[in-house]
């Protein structure tokens, strides 16, 4: 075992957790940054290589740096959920190659099974930017080579390294502990029995000391008095709306038939999803909206710049709705674009059980998008079930608050076996909505063999067999990209938005797969998880399939990047009580971790995890406030730059998806590297380390919420408000009578 595992594993059975894991982490950041080789700016133990040198070049020192590969998305990774790092080495001290026996010094990497090896480039002192790779565990060597082209490595090596996430090792020592299992067996709460425990992950096995465990909650369902009273689910409508237009809309109880399991859920007008609001950029409609749950509520218009009182947060913009009551929205489209209605109180529970909604607003000019043969407007989501049904929502707080709870059903439009048909040929417009509490997809389409009838995840493991469709990058959020790119998979976090083209095969059924890579703690290894959402049923042919059109590119979005930075906030945890084998094994976690969270592999640790033991946090840096401590004043026509830092120093650090109310928000860049490709978004996923910039565009009065759409961690209280004052003559309204 190498020493940084040996050591974190041996403090934390012996001392203090807290401070050893801090030293741990100070140790591994201190022996990456030899010297001033390093340009190495956040989080370096995660994101850079100290690589070793051979009795051949003993004064040799270098690093590796892990740069974010291109990407439109909020994490750069592969079809197959691998990360993707654009690897940079900088070395000093290394021999002339004519001294240690060849012509040229070459780089590579490869994984611990030693295959494939991936060649690098030729490297020398100084600075050198390498290739691209995709791998979860990996080796860097650097060796001398004569041929300088050689894709072999053959020579002897000079300097070798191992990956950040090959830190991670075996946690069984620590859960074998007789103080876990002692821990574990006095419990944590009282509200509970064995029967309502959260099913695990069917990759990880159950660790012995965290089995007794309970949250210090009740359990909350929905209740119906005759539950075959409930109506039955409809599926979703469309719903065209005309400038001025109106609407009514009833957030109630439906019921849903899941396999073999009847469940109690929530619906907008009895449908799952809620209606598919389909507008003009630039109208006005009004919604009479109607609370008949059992919930406070009230509707948030996500992404619309509209006017501050109807934006649906309670106790900001409006009171919420009791059960019962009523409340007229007025909403102004002032974007083209895909959007989503959804809670803005309890959307922990109310959002997960099915009220949510896409609204797409129909661009003005008509050659705005690409011409294709048919639209596809889709709702990513998950549900956790048990045998029973719904594995149950805390009522005094959230469970599940740690990282969010992680469905094992997933869905596309509601449905967890998502069907639909299109001519083989045709080239498909789809806009994408990820309305999940907090896991992030990796979506890719693929090739069903023919006559091929497994689904879920049998399907999937086939459909890896077939390399992804292309799809044509063409809008996030709230606008267009302002070059169109090529990706082989669509990574989207909750509340994210993209559009995305693709054409399909003249044969054969097409897969959608969401694969992305889990890590086993327990094992301290990443596993593929890869499970088929949905499918695309070739129903005839397009007698004339469109040619490969080029990709558009598009006015730029913002001028301003070389500013300063006008406001800090670092994104961390606080925990406090909770038990000692969770603090014990969310430490020896804190040696690695990736950038983001894709499966919900700690099931009884992220359970029991409330309010009561939670709190994450948005810090600004300058004057040390918290949450709804922070206050930022600004007026119509300013542009503020901000900086997101996600610690990785938090007890248990992972993704935030960042959401802006009723504002527009580009990536400036990722970690230093300039984003070069930028469009209009309201939610931004800040990875596990890294530091974003990012330009906020001040249009619209009022008091707005930033928050993070990790539901559970809005729960916790991971939220803050801005005011922005009206300039004369300036406000939404006013925009909509020109």
């Amino acid at each position: 075992m190498p020493r940084t595992a040996s050591f974190v594993l041996m403090s934390l059975l012996t001392s203090s957790l807290s401070s050893t894991t801090v030293s741990a982490v100070s140790q591994l950041t201190a022996r990456c940054v030899p010297g001033a080789v390093s340009t190495i700016t956040t989080s370096a133990d995660l994101a850079c290589i100290e690589l070793l040198p051979t009795d051949l070049a003993p004064e040799a020192m270098a690093t590796v740096e892990l740069v974010r590969a291109a990407s439109p998305f909020g994490v750069a990774v592969t079809a197959e959920g691998r990360q993707r790092w654009r690897l940079r080495l900088v070395a000093e001290g290394l021999p002339e190659p004519s001294s240690v026996g060849g012509g040229h010094l070459v780089a590579w990497a490869t994984t611990p099974a030693l295959a494939p090896v991936v060649r690098l480039g030729v490297v020398g002192n100084g600075t050198n930017d390498l290739a691209e790779i995709g791998f979860n565990k990996f080796i860097v060597w650097v060796s001398v080579e004569v041929d300088p082209d050689t894709v072999t490595r053959e020579g002897p090596l000079l300097l070798r390294g191992s990956s950040p996430s090959s830190r991670m090792h075996p946690e069984d020592l620590l859960t074998q502990s007789p103080m876990s299992i002692l821990q574990g067996a006095e419990g944590h709460g009282s509200n509970h029995d064995m029967g309502g425990m959260p099913p695990m992950h069917p990759e990880v096995a159950p660790l012995p000391g965290v089995m007794a465990l309970r949250p210090a909650t009740t359990d909350w369902l929905p209740t119906a008095a005759e539950l075959d009273q409930v109506p039955l689910a409809r599926p979703r409508e469309l719903v065209e709306l005309p400038d001025g237009g109106t609407l009514d809309l009833e957030a109630g109880l439906v019921r849903r038939q899941i396999g073999n399991r009847v469940l109690l859920m929530y619906g907008f007008n009895g449908q799952y999803p809620g209606p598919l609001l389909k507008v003009p950029e630039k109208a006005t409609i009004f919604v009479n909206f109607m609370n008949a749950t059992e919930l406070p509520t009230a509707v948030h218009w996500h992404g619309v710049r509209l006017d501050n009182r109807f934006d649906g947060v309670p106790g900001l913009t409006q009171e919420p709705v009791d059960p019962g009551g009523t409340f007229r929205y007025q909403i102004y489209f002032r974007d083209a674009g895909i959007y989503w209605y959804h809670p803005h109180h309890r959307e922990d529970i109310a959002q997960d059980l099915g009220l949510y909604g896409n609204m797409l607003v129909e661009p003005r000019a008509p050659d705005y998008y690409n011409e294709v043969d048919a639209e596809r407007v889709l709702m990513l989501d998950d549900l956790l079930l048990g045998d029973a049904g719904f594995v149950p929502y805390g009522a005094e707080s959230s469970n599940y608050m740690l990282m969010g709870r992680f469905g094992n059903e997933l869905l596309v439009n509601g449905e967890p076996r998502y069907r639909e048909s299109a001519r083989g040929g045709d080239t498909v417009r789809y806009f994408f909505t990820n309305v999940s509490n907090t896991r992030t997809f990796n979506l890719s389409f693929r090739a069903r063999p023919e006559g091929e009838q497994v689904s879920g995840l049998g399907a999937a493991r086939i459909a890896l067999d077939s390399p992804p469709l292309p799809m044509r990058v063409v809008g996030a959020d709230i606008s267009r990209f302002e070059r169109e790119v090529w990706a082989d998979s669509l990574a989207i976090a909750p509340a994210e938005r993209y559009v995305v083209e693709v054409q399909l095969p003249e044969n054969g059924d097409v897969a959608m797969v969401n694969v992305v890579q889990g890590i086993n703690h327990r094992s301290g290894e990443f596993f593929t998880e890869a499970t088929e959402v949905g499918r695309v049923e070739i129903d005839g042919h397009n007698p004339a399939p469109r040619q490969v059109a080029p990709l558009r590119a598009h006015p730029a979005q913002v001028a301003e990047f070389d500013r300063p930075v006008d406001y800090e906030l670092t994104l961390r945890l606080q925990t406090k009580g909770l038990p000692l084998v969770v603090r014990q094994l969310m430490a020896l976690d804190r040696v690695y971790f990736n950038p983001v969270e894709w499966a919900g592999t700690m099931a009884m640790m992220n359970w029991v995890s409330t309010g009561a033991e939670v709190e994450w946090e948005l810090l600004e840096s300058s004057t040390g406030n918290v949450n709804d401590a922070i206050t930022w004043n600004f007026e119509v026509g300013d542009v503020v730059k901000i900086r997101l830092h996600n610690s990785r120093d938090s007890f248990h650090a992972m993704q935030h998806p960042i959401h802006f109310h009723g504002q527009r928000v580009a990536v400036l860049d990722h970690d230093g590297v300039r984003n070069d490709n930028l469009a209009w978004k309201d939610t931004v996923l800040v990875p596990v380390g890294t530091t974003i910039d990012l330009l906020l565009e001040i249009s619209n009065p009022g008091k707005w919420m930033v928050h993070c759409h990790i539901a559970e961690h809005l729960e916790s209280g991971m939220k803050m408000v801005f005011s922005v004052a009206p300039t004369t003559n300036d406000s939404p309204a006013e925009e909509n009578q020109q």
